[in-house]
Parts: C-alpha cells; sequence; structure tokens
C-alpha cells in the first residue's frame, strides 16, 4: 500500500472501531503524543483523577477514620470481585494486595508446603526476572533437595511446549508461567498447559500481569489453580497500584498464606494475639493496603468491564496486525526484525521489534528533534522495542505514524543523534 492508502485505511479502521468513545476518558494532554507503553504502565483515566481528590479531600480530609467502614475496609475484595470477570474468575476467588512478587512468593510458598515431598518447580527463560528471583530464594528456604528447571527458548520469541511438558514430571511441585512473555509477547495456550500440569499432578501458577485487561483470559474454564498480576498495566491503576491474586475456590482452604498478617486474620479488630486465617480468599492479605493507591484502580476496571474483554482482545489482535503488516511492507528493509510470534493466537498484546540500534532508535521517538510527533514505547535489552497495543486508547493511525516514523529515523540517521548510554529505567 501507498502512504495515502495506509492513512485511509487507519481512519477507516478507527471510524470502525466499537471502542472509540473510550478514548477521550483518559487524559491525552497532547495528540502529538502517541503513547505505545501502556503495557508497562498505562494511560491515567480522567475519572481517576476525580476519585482522588475525593478520597483526598472527603474521604480522608473530612471524614477520616470512618472513612475504613464506609469506603476502604472492603475495597480489596471488591475491586478483586470486578477483576473476577476480567480474568474469566468468579466472585471470592480475586483480592487485591501487596505487589505481584510479593503474591507470587505467598501462593508459590504455599504450594510448595502443600506438595510436600515434592520437590521440582518449572519455569522458562521467557519468565520475568522477579518470577526466577523469587523462586531462587524460595529454593534456599526450602533445601538443598528443592531445585528449579527452566524451559528453554530455541528463538528469544517462543517456548516450545512439547519442551516445556517434557521437564513437568511427577515430582514437579508448582509450575510458574507468565501467560504472555514481556519481551516477545509470546503467549501459552492457557488451557492446554493447565491441564497437562494438574495430570502431571503438580499446581500452576499463572502471571498474567502482561495479559490481564488485554487478552481474554478464562482462569475457571481452564480450572486454573492460581494466579497473580499488575493492575498498573493494561488495568490503567496508576504506578504503585497494588497487584491481585487468584486462588480456585476448593484450593483456598487447602493453602496457608506465609505472611501472617492482621488483614489476613479471621477478625482482626478483635486484636487476639494468636492468629487465626480469614476464611476465604481474605486470607492472602497481609498488613494495611496503601488506600490512594488502592482506591484509583477502580475507574480503569470499571472501563475494561463496561467495554468487555471479547472485543477489547479483537481490536487488539486487529492492532497489532495492522503493525505487522506495516512492518513488512514499510521496515523490513531498514534493519527491522519482529520479535514476537507471527500468530495471533501465541501474542499478546504488544509487538517487539529488533534492531541493532534499538535503544537508540526508542530515545528518538521519544525525544524526536526534527518531527512534531513524540511516540512512546519502551526498549528492552538487548535489542528490543516494545511496542503496546491498549484497545481502550490506541488508535489505528497512532499505529500507521509510529511506522512511518520508525522508517523516518533509519532513513534520515536521526537515531546517530542519541547516545549509547543508557537510562536507569528504560
Amino acid at each position: 500500500m501507498t502512504t495515502d492508502q495506509n492513512l485511509v485505511l487507519a481512519k477507516q479502521l478507527d471510524r470502525d472501531d466499537p471502542l472509540n468513545k473510550f478514548r477521550s476518558r483518559f487524559y491525552i494532554k497532547s495528540e502529538n503524543t502517541i503513547y505505545l507503553d501502556g503495557n508497562s504502565l498505562g494511560r491515567l483515566p480522567i475519572k481517576t483523577k476525580a476519585l482522588l481528590s475525593e478520597v483526598v479531600e472527603k474521604q480522608w480530609g473530612t471524614e477520616l477514620i470512618e472513612s475504613w467502614n464506609r469506603y476502604w475496609y472492603q475495597k480489596p475484595a471488591q475491586l478483586g470481585d470486578k477483576i473476577a470477570p476480567i480474568i474469566g474468575a468468579s466472585e471470592g476467588e480475586v483480592i487485591v494486595s501487596d505487589s505481584t512478587s510479593v503474591n507470587l512468593y505467598k501462593l508459590a510458598h504455599a504450594t510448595l508446603k502443600l506438595q510436600k515431598g515434592k520437590t521440582k518447580i518449572v519455569s522458562d527463560t521467557l519468565n520475568f526476572p522477579t518470577d526466577l528471583y523469587i523462586l531462587q530464594g524460595l529454593l534456599k528456604e526450602f533445601g538443598p533437595e528443592y531445585k528449579l528447571e527452566l524451559a528453554q527458548t530455541a528463538d528469544g520469541i517462543t517456548i516450545d511446549t512439547e519442551e516445556l511438558k517434557s521437564i513437568i514430571t511427577k515430582n514437579t511441585a508448582l509450575v510458574v508461567l507468565s501467560l504472555v512473555a514481556f519481551k516477545s509477547a509470546f503467549m501459552y495456550q492457557l488451557e492446554e498447559i493447565t491441564r497437562y500440569v494438574q495430570k502431571m499432578g503438580a499446581l500452576v501458577l499463572w502471571d498474567l500481569s502482561h495479559a490481564a485487561g488485554a487478552v481474554e483470559i478464562e482462569l475457571n474454564k481452564c480450572n486454573a489453580d492460581m494466579a497473580v498480576g499488575c493492575t498498573y498495566k493494561y488495568l490503567n491503576g496508576g504506578p504503585g497500584s497494588p497487584a491481585f491474586l487468584y486462588v480456585r475456590k476448593d484450593l483456598q482452604e487447602k493453602l496457608s498464606s506465609p505472611i501472617q498478617g492482621w488483614f489476613g486474620e479471621a477478625l482482626p479488630f478483635e486484636f487476639d494475639l494468636n492468629y487465626r486465617p480469614a476464611k476465604g480468599i481474605r486470607k492472602f492479605l497481609t498488613g494495611t493496603p496503601p488506600v490512594l493507591n488502592l482506591m484509583a484502580i477502580e475507574p480503569g476496571i470499571d472501563m475494561i468491564n463496561e467495554a468487555g474483554m471479547a472485543t477489547i482482545h479483537q481490536k487488539s489482535i486487529r492492532l497489532s496486525e495492522f503493525f505487522l503488516s506495516l512492518a513488512e511492507t514499510e521496515l523490513r528493509n531498514y534493519g527491522f526484525e519482529v520479535g514476537s510470534p507471527a500468530k495471533p493466537e501465541k501474542r499478546g498484546s504488544h509487538v517487539s521489534l529488533k534492531h541493532d540500534e534499538a535503544y537508540r532508535i526508542c530515545q528518538a521517538l521519544i525525544h524526536p528533534k526534527t518531527s512534531r510527533i513524540r511516540i512512546i514505547p519502551d526498549f528492552r535489552a538487548p535489542n528490543n522495542i516494545r511496542f503496546g497495543f491498549t484497545p481502550l486508547y490506541t488508535t489505528f493511525n497512532e499505529v500507521r505514524l509510529t511506522a512511518q516514523r520508525l522508517k523516518e529515523i533509519i532513513k534520515n540517521k536521526e537515531y546517530e543523534q542519541f547516545s549509547t548510554q543508557k537510562s536507569e529505567v528504560t
């Protein structure tokens, strides 16, 4: 297609988009800034600004301690019930608490304790490092007989499902995987892996951080055991917003949280000196939640539930397919290589492009010296630029402009104006 034809197509796709009404509900200071990093930090919902003002001025400022009973105390469970349909879970199976790392630790520890006698943990080399760090720490905690085995990636993009299955043995207690890989966006087949792990007598713990709010997830349909995830990416909860955890109902009484905080106690305001775990999902709470961050999650979740995950996932696929088609026709002669799976059923909602000058190209997109268009993706070592497509606010024309700018940056060698010295946060 020509440049003009791409423009016509992008505008038509935007007109036909059933989600186009949601973009105006986000704080967008300039239409000249194209934000493609919602897979790292979501945009600010306009309602969140008003809500936080109310929380600070009215709930905290005026109503003070009474706000715990009126608004705050039940909020972790209430938000969990709102997240539940987004990930295909039921009420009473999801709660908002702590960070993804802490939640993963709690559930992994609980599983190893439950599966006493089984000493193997399985993950993969595409997993987010914090998940592996937590598991490495658990090996030290549980003893030298415990081992962690990782399924290897042959291409840096995907994991061979059969190789993964081959290392899951009858001695495996726990399998920990990211449903969508953070660099390549490789996506596992949730039901296939879950059923196989359970057939082998292990439990599976899914990290949904790069999936929740962007792709359809059916935890109950797959009989998934456990899951964790963050709320600041596609759920648009804001920086520092607490994470969520899911435990299937019949597992909740079998698992014991290793962090026995007072918010997970049966009756915390009786102040009993001996811990009694709460019934159900509340037992996985720990300490007092960060109320401001907690309250900020709700507007983003409400929008996702209003839009519906089926419609969101369909647009996610259309956005990434459009970008990949432009990468093929416009960028293949400029040193770019696609670093994500080609098939949409094996890909999440971001696309990675690999390039030898990936970091400096990323800087040229974010800090343009000649273009009025500023584009914000992110860089992941060693040579990946990640483009996150958030269906509630990303437009097809933004995708078109991004491909156009990438081509300009290479043709004009704009990246040469930037240092190879990397920032602390990339």
